[in-house]
């Protein structure tokens, strides 16, 4: 069967509906944003194609206005999507044997794409890699064309847009009541709420991130080795 037969497209569409409708917003608020800072459709296309993170491209407004250095860049870049890393994790034995499809499958790692693809609900006759492709350029295409569509729509406002960003904070709520209320197991979860919240108490808000994705970073790589087991 074709990799993306009429059978996978739709079943494929169907399953990617909600994120198509969470990201038409998110992107084009980012796009909206990226306008208002001064930069057009061909930064906005390669952003969303190369970068491909909603809560790093945010963070890149921001970054981008500043004229930071690119040692801050990387270091922000690499704080905000340390989450990535977890996410990895659980997708190495998975990924083991898609072959050619690898590259981009480990590229589209994003929030959404991983919920689906850890839900793996693959239609009857379809390889389950397939299903894992096409979920993730499906969830791509769609961020692509909305922030693209937030730069043209960037060009016609002129009213205040303070606050907009915070689209990004209410997705990650819902991906994680989600996940929550799927999962058997919570303890990873707790994990990735409480241990930060110490770090923040005790290092305050400028300093908890990095000492906080380390260690979550120690106990979910030992947690998963002692779940394996």
């Amino acid at each position: 069967m074709s990799p993306f037969s009429e059978k996978l497209r739709g079943h494929t569409f169907k399953k990617t509906s909600p994120v198509l409708t969470g990201y038409f917003f998110l992107g084009i608020g980012f796009g909206i944003l990226l306008k208002q800072i001064g930069y057009g459709l061909f930064e906005c296309f390669l952003m969303s194609v190369l970068i491909y993170s909603g809560s790093m491209q945010y963070a890149a407004i921001g970054l981008l206005s500043a004229h930071v250095s690119m040692a801050s860049a990387f270091l922000t870049t690499l704080m905000v999507n340390a989450r990535y890393l977890f996410y990895s994790l659980s997708l190495v034995e998975r990924y083991r044997n898609t072959g050619k499809r690898k590259p981009y499958l480990i590229h589209s790692i994003v929030d959404e794409a991983y919920a689906l693809i850890c839900e793996n609900d693959c239609p009857p006759g379809v390889e389950k890699e397939d299903y894992w492709l096409a979920v993730s350029l499906y969830d791509h295409l769609y961020w692509i064309f909305s922030t693209m569509l937030g730069v043209l729509l960037g060009s016609l406002i002129s009213f205040e847009i303070k606050g907009i960003d915070f689209v990004m904070t209410a997705l990650f709520v819902t991906i994680f009541t989600d996940q929550w209320m799927k999962a058997e197991d919570h303890l990873p979860a707790l994990s990735g709420l409480i241990i930060p919240v110490l770090f923040l108490i005790v290092l305050g808000r400028d300093r908890f991130l990095v000492p906080a994705m380390l260690v979550l970073s120690v106990f979910c790589a030992f947690y998963r080795k002692g779940d394996t087991k």
